[in-house]
This record gives C-alpha cells, structure tokens and sequence, in this order.
C-alpha cells in the first residue's frame, strides 16, 4: 500500500492508494457539505444537487454521461450524508482518465435544466415517498430528528415533500456556488492508479473550482425526548440513543468497542438477552453515528406489541449492568471483530478510496490501519466500563413506529 498526498493551489487535495495487485481502480470527490449545511428553506437540496449532476452537463446529455461511463464497464454514482455529498466511480486502471473526466465535468458543467429539474424533483418525491412506506427509516429519521431537534442535524437528509416540490434551480445553483469549494473537497483514488498521472489530471481538470472557503453549520446540541408514531404494522419497530462521541473523540475507539460489546453481533449482549434466550425480537443491534461535533450511540430493534415493554426492560438491565459486569473475554473478543472488519474493508479499492477522503475531510490526513490498530488494542476493559457509567446515566431518546396502543417506559427515555 502506497499513500500518498497533494494539495493543488486551489486548495483542492488529491490522494492515492496504489495498489500493483489490482487492475481496477475507484476514483471519486468528496465534498464536505450536506444536509447539516442547508438552512431550513433549502432543506434536501443537497441530496437533490447530487441527482442532478447527473442529469445533463453543457458537454453531455444524461444519457451521454450514463453511455460514456458503462461503455468502459464501469460504473458511476453518488451518495449525500449529513456532513459530505460523495460523488465516485469504478473502472478499469487505464480508464481512470475518463472517470475523473466525467467527475469533472458534472462537477463544474452541470446544467441544471428545467425540464430535467422537474422530472427529477418527481423521482425524489418518490423516494420520500418509499421512506415515508419504510418503518426501519422512519424510527431512524425520528430518532435523529428528537436527538438533535429544531436543528439542521436532525432534519431528514431527503428533505421534505414542500422543500423538494418547491425547489427551484437557482437554488441549486446557489448552494453549489456557495459550498462546493476547492479547499472543502477531497479526490481519492484507489487501485490501479499512479499518484503524479492523476495529480496532472485533476490539475487540468478541475480548473473552475473557487478557492475560497464557507462551510460552517450550526454546533450540534443533543436533545434527547420521545417520538412515537402509531402505524397499523406486524411489529413495533423501536430504536433507543444516547448523545455519543465526535469524530476524532480521543475515546472513539472505546465507544466502538462498547457498542459491538452490547449489539455487534450474535455473541453480543443484547442478542444473547434479547433474541437467543427470550425471542423478543428476530433483529436487534447497536450501532453509533459519529459526526464532526458530535455523536449518537443507538440500540435497534423489532418485536411485538405485546414484547415490546419486556424487551425495553430487558435493554435497559442489560445498559445498566454492563459497566459493572464487563469481561476480559469481551473486550478480546470485539477487539478482534473491530481489527478484521478493518482488515476486511482494505481488501476493496472503494473502501480504501473511501477511507482516505473522509479522513482527509476530518483529521486533515490519512490514518493508517497499523495507527487504528493500535488505537483499537490500546481499550482497556475499565476504559469501556468508565464510558458505559458515564453514557447511559444521562438521558436519551427513544423513537418508536408501529402499533402502540399505550406508551412503553423506558426509564431516562421517556
């Protein structure tokens, strides 16, 4: 593996992972803005700016850039999250040129057409639309939405039916003259791909970038509360979180390892509790959500209506009883999980291409998986139990869908 960096005068950062062993490569932007970026008028337009730049450039149409790009086999896509909108590839090693052709020109050329506009802004609405149908993303955008309430980090990153049928195209083109600035963005690459090659590239390429700076948003404050929405479905669909730990948290890595303890896989705790020895639920996990300023660790789940009070009651023994309970056994064993999902994730060039961006966008360099490695090894069983005591004595948010009749309880939470 071989990393290297360049910063161009534009401020724009370009970074690379050779790898000799491969003969493809994954090549993309990151851009750091999102949805927690947009103010409450201009809510989804990040998400709808990245359907668009697909939509028709000044050099080609739609169905140019889809044609150009899978004529080579590859394949060409994008993703917005709440602090980064990522726009990437995968082809062949000696079709990397034509990637970062494409990803310039809908980058910088995008037209934003009005009749494309209004076609798009349908397929959008019909996304919400199979949200809005999905349990597992609504208890989600409700658990968000009463963590972080009244702020642009808790708002839905599809934005809603109004700010989507409303939205205009000098909107857009606002937003993206406004955000998506050379010294906020980050191109990656990964695989077949030589570091000097692409650096001249992106220089010719990427020539109608600003390079100047705005992307401030709004410091997150944690909320916590209670929403729960009625719907006539088979099960409660339920998700419990607590404020969590910032990007970069000197105690990031003890938080991952306490969230695998208690829902990271069949061995963990509240499988154990909640599935294996009492069938409470067929699915239950943790998971945290980590941001630039802070962070959520959740607990999710599914059950009945008649189960669902004893499964919360089962969930919150076993978050009061964790840090008093740990096991050295437990410590090694979600170690061991934390290292080989890393491992695992390196053996893929988007991964990789992946990895770097976002850790460019947030520590300002790469960070090696020796580095991670040795963070994670560095845990120690008291620091997990230290931040389990700490954690889950404050209060959370509980987000339920689902066919209630009364409320549940679910102490610190309700």
């Amino acid at each position: 593996m071989t990393t290297r960096i360049t910063t161009l005068s534009s401020g724009l950062r370009v970074v690379t992972d050779q790898i000799d062993t491969v003969e493809t490569a994954a090549v993309g932007m990151w851009v750091g803005v999102g949805a927690r970026h947009e103010a409450p008028h201009e809510a989804g337009v990040s998400h709808f700016l990245e359907h668009m730049a697909f939509k028709g450039t000044a050099n080609r149409s739609a169905q140019d850039i889809a044609e150009t790009i899978e004529g080579v086999g590859g394949h060409l896509n994008a993703y917005t999250s709440r602090e980064t909108t990522c726009y990437y590839a995968r082809v062949l090693g000696d079709d990397v040129p034509l990637a970062v052709d494409l990803l310039s020109d809908i980058l910088q050329f995008s037209t934003f057409r009005e009749e494309e506009l209004v076609k798009e802004r349908d397929v959008i609405l019909q996304e919400i639309g199979e949200a809005l149908d999905n349990p597992d993303d609504i208890v989600f955008d409700q658990l968000q939405r009463t963590a972080y309430a009244n702020q642009a980090l808790g708002a839905s990153i599809l934005g809603t039916t109004e700010s989507v049928s409303t939205m205009a195209r000098a909107t857009l083109q606002a937003y993206q003259d406004a955000h998506y600035k050379a010294p906020s963005m980050v191109l990656a690459a990964a695989g077949k791909v030589r570091h000097e090659a692409l650096v001249a590239l992106v220089e010719e390429k990427f020539q109608h970038l600003s390079s100047s700076l705005d992307a401030s948003f709004e410091k997150a404050t944690f909320s916590g509360g209670a929403l729960h929405l009625h719907r006539p479905l088979e099960q409660v669909h339920l998700m419990v979180g607590y404020e969590g730990l910032r990007l970069g948290h000197p105690r990031f890595y003890t938080q991952s390892v306490l969230a695998a303890v208690l829902g990271g896989g069949m061995s963990s705790r509240l499988f154990q509790e909640i599935r294996e020895k009492r069938a409470l639920a067929y699915s239950v996990y943790g998971f945290t959500t980590a941001y630039s300023d802070a962070g959520l660790m959740g607990f999710s789940m599914g059950t009945s209506e008649k189960s669902v009070q004893n499964a919360l009651d089962v969930l919150r023994d076993e978050l009061n009883k964790v840090h008093a309970s740990l096991q050295p056994r437990e410590i090694a064993r979600v170690k061991a999980q934390l290292k080989a999902s890393l491992m695992m994730a390196l053996e893929s060039t988007s991964s990789r291409c992946e990895q770097l961006a976002q850790q460019l966008l947030i520590y300002g360099r790469p960070v090696s998986a020796a580095e991670i490695i040795d963070r994670i090894e560095s845990v120690t069983l008291e620091d997990v139990a230290d931040l389990a005591k700490e954690m889950f004595a404050k209060e959370g948010v509980i987000s339920t869908v689902g066919p209630l009749s009364t409320p549940v309880s679910f102490k610190d939470c309700a």
